[in-house]
């Protein structure tokens, strides 16, 4: 017992000293693992991904990809400098590649390398949409979104561990009962909704780029309406999965507009 407690306090310790400010939110948010070991496996995997997979280059759709995320870029660039966060950026390697995959998807690792399927693409078809993907890509390695998980992850093994401490002089029966219930509890009640909130945060970021970049942000709506149609039927129930229902993410970048709108105007961006 003293073994699990003494789990607990370290667990605590490092949760209250480990933790970062997320500008575009004021938020804390976890940091158990330094960027400085992050970044740089995060540019080995994504170099190595590019070897592996068929990057398009040299077309119109490829420098579509390449103009929107710069102009996304520089949008999230000008908001940091305008609000005091003048080094954010410094060891970011933005990247953006257009790779020829049917995936209606599009990924961003942490330190700014993005992938854009080329089948998302029908689905974007324009400026707007394009840059309604790119903004949310961003924005999840603005927010650290990855640093993030790997901390909550490490949190939810220190846990384990803490289980299999609290039940060692429990039958083989218990302890499987114990670490199967705390496995559902943690993944269902932390974990998902952890993710869905990392997307519905980088849904409110993305929102904000795309409209300081001259993009406006109503397009957003429709985007997500096509994403919708697209995926009808295929999306598992909200609390099973790592990302809003389409119908709640609509509804939430609704409320979000006004006040990207709001912001984009600060630096000279107006919508009718």
């Amino acid at each position: 017992m003293k073994k699990s407690i003494l789990i607990a306090v370290i667990a605590i310790f490092a949760l209250v000293l480990s933790c970062a400010k997320n500008p575009f939110t004021g938020a804390k948010t976890l940091a158990l693992v330094p960027n400085s070991e992050i970044l740089p496996s995060a540019f080995q995997q994504y170099n190595q991904f590019l070897t592996e997979n068929k990057v398009v280059t040299g077309t119109t759709d490829a420098k579509k990809v390449e103009t929107v995320g710069t102009k996304i870029k520089v949008a999230a660039e000008r908001w940091l400098n305008a609000n005091g966060y003048q080094d954010y950026l410094k060891d970011y390697q933005w990247e953006y590649k257009l790779v020829e995959d049917k995936a209606v998807n599009a990924w961003c690792m942490p330190g700014g390398k993005i992938v854009v399927y080329s089948g998302i693409l029908p689905v974007t078809k324009d400026d707007a949409g394009l840059a309604t993907v790119l903004g949310h890509e961003v924005a999840h390695a603005l927010a650290n979104h990855g640093q993030q998980r790997m901390s909550a992850g490490l949190l939810q093994q220190l846990g384990g561990a803490g289980v299999a401490v609290a039940t060692g002089g429990k039958s083989a029966e218990t302890q499987q009962l114990a670490m199967t219930a705390y496995g559902a509890a943690t993944q269902y009640g932390g974990m998902l909704p952890f993710s869905r909130s990392h997307e519905s945060e980088a849904d409110k970021i993305g929102l904000t780029l795309m409209a300081i970049a001259g993009y406006n942000p109503d397009q957003a709506v429709i985007f997500w309406e096509r994403m919708s149609a697209n995926s009808a039927g295929q999306a598992p129930p909200e609390f099973m999965s790592t990302h809003p229902s389409d119908a709640t993410r609509i509804a939430q970048i609704k409320e979000l507009i006004p006040s990207a709108k709001a912001e984009a105007a600060k630096f000279g961006v107006n919508f009718k």
